[in-house]
């Protein structure tokens, strides 16, 4: 199948009042609005924008109270904006499953046909394990670009195999919905680590990150679209990161430069040398199997998250 090229995408800086949905959705469809009128088609917020982050002092009720299933009103408002604009849009929010009522740290996205899915963080970190159980499926969802690969923050800057899942499946465009709070060392390990994910895959990305405070924590912000070099080896800012700030950013991106470094770096396609390609998942898929039952990993389960109620 034939995609189109040049898509202009959109992140937001976006400052998420702690516990305030309904104010923090109002200013979501805002910024959709104006994400559309400037020529985005793919607009990226970052996790959990809907309610902001933080686990209180007092524990999780925030996260309990404001969790929505999928549908839901707010994903069925968000998808409501998402048709009157043509537009994809995704959000990231705490989920409540219809019919487990056990809460995920989710990305919802959203689209011209109106609610796409919803990813479930595979990797939750840090706090968010006392309220957010561990998602299993990847999602990749289809555009007139291509199909676009969705991974949560965590999911991205340490286990680089969902990235490099979406890329051997076609993916030209990866969204990367975060919460990096401003510990030090916070801008050597996101923009490393994002920067270092466009290389190995020859693949363009968007980062959306919180930014200001957010209950005890701050963010920095340092949304960003980053992409392969049009020449050699190596990425580029097409969209650069600010900092503390909220703000929209806005690139028109060439996807057709990621087919060119693909080519290159040989991953996924013939080796001119070997006639085979680079990457081996059959030698990595056995490995796995092989640690998955060793005595150090077998076996071993988290402990269940309670259900809601």
């Amino acid at each position: 199948m034939a995609y189109e090229n040049i898509v202009t995408v959109a992140t937001v800086n976006f400052n998420a009042e702690w516990g305030n949905k309904t104010g923090n959705l109002a200013r979501i469809k805002e910024y959709i609005k104006a994400a559309s009128e400037r020529g985005a088609k793919i607009i990226l917020f970052p996790e959990m924008a809907l309610t902001g982050y933080n686990v209180d002092n007092d524990g999780i009720a925030m996260q309990q109270r404001d969790a929505e299933t999928v549908p839901g009103p707010s994903s069925e408002s968000l998808a409501e904006i998402a048709k009157l604009y043509g537009v994809y849009a995704i959000v990231g929010l705490p989920e409540c499953d219809a019919k487990s009522s056990i809460l995920y740290n989710s990305a919802l996205v959203v689209g011209p046909e109106g609610i796409v899915g919803c990813y479930r963080k595979i990797h939750p970190a840090g706090k968010e394990s006392l309220w957010a159980k561990k998602g299993s499926e990847p999602l990749m969802f289809d555009t007139p670009w291509g199909p676009v690969g969705v991974g949560i923050c965590y999911d991205t800057y340490s286990f680089p195999e969902l990235f490099r899942y979406y890329a051997a499946l076609g993916s030209r465009l990866y969204l990367n919905p975060t919460a990096v709070h401003n510990i030090d060392g916070w801008q050597d390990f996101y923009y490393t680590l994002l920067k270092a994910r466009a290389i190995e895959n020859g693949q363009f990305l968007v980062s959306s990150n919180l930014a200001g405070p957010d209950k005890d924590m701050l963010f920095p912000g340092g949304s960003l679209v980053a992409g392969p070099k049009v020449a050699g080896i190596g990425s580029t800012y097409y969209a650069e990161p600010v900092e503390n700030d909220e703000a929209l950013l806005l690139a028109t991106i060439d996807l057709s430069i990621s087919d060119k470094a693909r080519k290159l770096l040989t991953l996924y396609n013939d080796n001119p040398i070997t006639g085979v390609p680079d990457w081996r998942p059959d030698i990595y898929a056995n490995l796995l199997k092989r640690l998955e039952s060793s005595e150090k990993w077998g076996g071993k389960k988290m402990p269940e998250i309670a259900a809601v109620g």
